[in-house]
């Protein structure tokens, strides 16, 4: 999910307070499980300060188990594997017929790098839920941990299958795809981005990039819309969405020698793309101007 610039305020204020002896460790601790946040460190460190005290620990009633789980995950990703399993014990005592515990547990097994055990934990835990998104993301992660991109690609997809609006997932998908330089499969997944959200500019760039770097007319054609398209949605604040308009109308012109229609309507494009560049590096980087400058000389675009 997405953190605003007032909910990072809020967590980095508790944070610093926490941090200097301020108080407040239940608050933050709080605030990263909402806002779904990164902070393992700082929970592991502050998860266990309010654990170890009986007086904090005995106000929490039944959110005592759901910081145990928190800090256990904390743990794990800090690799502090026996604080991990401690916790897991004792939410494994207080609920013995837990899946949520046994998700736990065949975390950990993954933490120590027990693959195939924690593999058949997850694969069981799957068989009674299969909808749990968590198991299968952690059947990608487990993947790319061992270094098996083609079975990550392939729980990627079959998740994919079940959940189609994750973004996250097909950007991930896209980004594995294009470290395998699988360009036509990659531009696929951006294309579904785009669909489901149009209006973010790392989409069009990113799809840009995969048309242009497969190449050919109407791949450079297609990729030269979404590096303008991205230029429109930043407000022209793009440099590489700047260069890449630059780029793809050079790599037309040669192989249309110039007579396409579409390039002639097209040239006022280029010279504006080129003319911002000039004037973006003269504001944040005067001494690589020249370099600039003969770069597009060299596609014929300087203004």
């Amino acid at each position: 999910m997405m953190v605003t610039k007032t909910e990072e305020t809020q967590l980095n204020r508790l944070e610093n307070q926490v941090d200097n002896g301020g108080g407040g460790a239940w608050e933050y601790l709080c605030l990263v499980r909402k806002l779904k946040v990164r902070r393992s460190e700082k929970v592991l460190k502050h998860g266990l300060s309010v654990l170890n005290d009986p007086k904090q620990r005995s106000t929490l009633g039944s959110d005592e188990w759901t910081l145990y789980e928190q800090v256990a995950v904390a743990a794990m990703d800090c690799q502090c594997l026996d604080v991990a399993k401690d916790c897991t014990k004792f939410l494994r005592k207080r609920f013995p017929e837990s899946k949520r515990v046994g998700k736990l547990e065949a975390m950990l097994l993954e933490a120590k790098g027990s693959w195939e055990l924690a593999e058949k934990a997850y694969t069981s835990l799957l068989e009674d839920n299969p909808l749990d998104q968590t198991i299968h993301k952690r059947r990608v992660a487990m993947a790319k941990a061992q270094g098996n991109i083609s079975v990550a690609i392939e729980w990627l997809n079959k998740y994919l299958e079940i959940f189609m609006a994750d973004h996250d997932a097909w950007r991930e998908l896209a980004e594995i795809y294009v470290s395998l330089q699988m360009y036509k499969q990659a531009a696929f997944c951006y294309e579904e981005l785009i669909l489901s959200q149009p209006t973010v500019p790392l989409y069009h760039l990113a799809y840009a990039d995969v048309l242009y770097t497969l190449g050919g007319l109407e791949n450079l054609q297609t990729a030269k819309k979404y590096y303008a398209s991205t230029i429109d949605l930043t407000g022209g604040k793009n440099t590489r969405a700047l260069f890449g308009v630059c780029l793809c109308t050079s790599a037309i012109t040669q192989l249309t020698k110039g007579k396409s229609k579409e390039d002639k309507e097209g040239s006022q494009l280029q010279s504006l793309a080129a003319e911002v560049l000039e004037k973006d590096y003269k504001q944040r980087a005067p001494d690589k101007l020249p370099q600039l400058t003969t770069a597009l000389k060299s596609l014929t675009l300087s203004s």
